[in-house]
């Protein structure tokens, strides 16, 4: 069965802005843990199988401000390494087990060490400094496992969108797979699900050498021709699986088509952008799009979903649309390949 999650990004509630989430955070207000818990339940009720934390924040500067508070030569205290999200989702998770009876399976997104790296010393080569982002990253994954007291881990993702697209990368190969499996040696040795979250797989062979990574996440709904890179005996040879986008969510790129349809400027009438989820990226669609994808790497594909930036949408009842859309969705893609397995 291919599990349905989410990349994490979510747009914010009306009225509320970015700047308000940098203040409340900094002075400890509990309304965002609110906010948190309200974006997660609309995350669960859409249906998705492991839904990831709502990503709020600078991707960035949530590691950063924590790593930095400290010494760059010394590692951040793993007590410290806490992402606050997670203290949010622990009332969930008894809500959900008390409604269900089962435990809530969640998806973790982390910051990877490159991505780190780069935000601060850009195209230099410290190999020191990389490392000690790398321990930084997994310190977080295990405060994370250790304090998981009322839902399950289910999937580990490192975020590194740079890898492929960035040319300012200077590090080789070797020092980055290095990097990598510092990053997830105890998502790995908890035999936690471990992917790399990247946009463009130029360089997922990198991943197939990467030992404590098993998953490789790209950005295929809206670039399909990235798959193209892709080479399915790679995978089983390296016996690594896929995270696949199935549902768009460049609405910028799809507000245009929409303007040009309509000769008007569809931001500014709410009823034509819901046209994204009536008629551009329908449950059929995004069906549709799965089963080419599994044509293709058949169950090498273990997670897909929405492609990520789903928190640039203008309002979190969209962005649930679109949620909606692609369990619909998935789920017909697996009820007609059930019955096509029990017929051949």
């Amino acid at each position: 069965m291919i599990k349905f999650d989410d990349i994490g990004s979510y747009p914010l509630p009306k009225d509320v802005g970015k700047d308000w989430i940098t203040e409340v955070i900094k002075t400890g207000d509990k309304k965002y843990f609110d906010i948190v818990r309200n974006a997660m339940i609309q995350k669960i009720d859409s249906g998705i199988d492991v839904p990831t934390y709502p990503q709020f924040q600078d991707m960035t500067k949530q590691f950063l401000e924590i790593i930095n508070a400290g010494p760059l030569e010394e590692l951040v205290l793993r007590k410290n390494a806490r992402i606050m999200e997670l203290i949010a989702l622990e009332d969930i998770g008894k809500e959900y087990r008390k409604k269900t009876g089962n435990m809530l399976n969640v998806r973790v997104c982390i910051t990877g060490p490159i991505e780190l790296y780069m935000s601060q010393f850009g195209g230099t080569t410290y190999k020191d400094i990389l490392d000690i982002f790398a321990t930084d990253v997994d310190r977080f994954i295990a405060n994370s496992i250790d304090n998981a007291k009322n839902f399950i881990i289910t999937t580990i993702s490192i975020d590194e969108p740079s890898i492929g697209i960035n040319p300012q990368i200077m590090f080789s190969d070797d020092d980055i797979i290095d990097a990598l499996e510092k990053a997830s040696e105890t998502s790995w040795s908890h035999k936690i699900d471990t992917e790399i979250h990247l946009h463009s797989p130029l360089h997922y062979g990198l991943i197939c050498k990467t030992r404590s990574i098993g998953i490789i996440g790209v950005e295929s709904a809206a670039n399909p021709s990235y798959l193209d890179l892709i080479d399915k005996k790679d995978l089983e040879d390296c016996d690594k699986f896929l995270r696949l986008g199935v549902a768009r969510t460049d609405i910028f790129n799809m507000t245009a088509v929409l303007n040009e349809i309509h000769g008007t400027n569809v931001w500014k009438d709410p009823s034509r952008l819901e046209e994204i989820v009536t008629t551009m990226e329908t449950p059929r669609i995004i069906e549709k799009r799965l089963d080419k994808y599994y044509k293709t790497f058949g169950d090498r594909i273990k997670y897909a979903g929405p492609d990520c930036w789903l928190g640039a949408w203008s309002t979190q009842e969209l962005a649930f649309g679109l949620l909606k859309n692609t369990s619909l969705g998935m789920k017909e893609f697996s009820r007609k390949n059930k019955r096509r397995d029990y017929t051949e």
